[in-house]
């Protein structure tokens, strides 16, 4: 497993948002976490890379990195796309495509950023304008080229397709589909449960912090609780 996470538990004040829950996810895998707001799903994702305090275990490629700081798990190759994008908009396309590249002293950096721009190419006809002038499917692109520039090992999405149109939301999926092929685990956090059903591996649904269905993604689709929750009719 890439990545193990045991009886995490996260609070915020009195309030349990993550009630310790256990998930897993194995190398090359796509795992999916469905359910509403509030649901405690942003925090999960927060508290795996250090952002949130919480108890617990997560163990990332067999190392236990619960007292980690998120640089240490970033730099270790645990990577979040954060919903909303953050991306800075005061800086141009290829200067936010570089910040995903801070903690790296190599000689790929360019080359990665050519590559990102092979999977985006919007990107890269606006490499050198402010992102301020980005649309927000190119946003969330560059938020995703961004988190590649990290080189993660286990990226992570939270909420990617919210705010996109249709057709972006299939180009977004698709490139998640492709870094897959290519050997890339990937954990979403997604409202939009046919999509995230469709493109991953496993699923787990939450509810109040809490883990109350787990299973292979294809058979969660014609689950009669699941579809009438998260589906619905096409």
């Amino acid at each position: 497993m890439i990545l193990t996470v045991e009886k995490l538990l996260v609070k915020y004040g009195t309030n349990i948002a993550v009630d310790q829950i256990d998930i897993q996810v194995d190398k090359g895998e796509v795992v999916c976490i469905l359910g509403a707001n509030g649901a405690g799903k942003s925090s999960l994702l927060r508290a795996l890379l250090g952002h949130t305090k919480s108890n617990g275990i997560v163990k990332f490629k067999d190392n236990d990195v619960s007292s980690h700081s998120s640089t240490q798990r970033v730099r270790n190759g645990l990577v979040l796309v954060p919903e909303g994008r953050k991306i800075l908009t005061s800086l141009t396309v290829e200067e936010n495509l570089l910040m995903g590249a801070h903690l790296r002293a190599d000689s790929e950096i360019h080359d990665d950023i050519k590559k990102v721009y092979e999977m985006f190419p919007n990107l890269s006809t606006r490499s050198q304008m402010s992102a301020s002038v980005l649309s927000g499917g190119e946003q969330q692109m560059l938020a995703v080229g961004r988190a590649l520039l990290a080189k993660p090992s286990l990226l992570m999405l939270d909420e990617p397709s919210l705010g996109l149109s249709p057709l972006i939301v299939e180009e977004l999926f698709g490139v998640i589909q492709t870094l897959n092929s290519e050997g890339m685990s990937i954990l979403i956090v997604e409202q939009n449960a046919r999509k995230a059903l469709q493109v991953s591996n496993r699923a787990y649904v939450m509810e109040l912090g809490k883990i109350v269905q787990k299973g292979i993604s294809k058979d969660l689709m014609s689950d009669e609780k699941i579809v009438s929750a998260y589906l619905g009719s096409e």
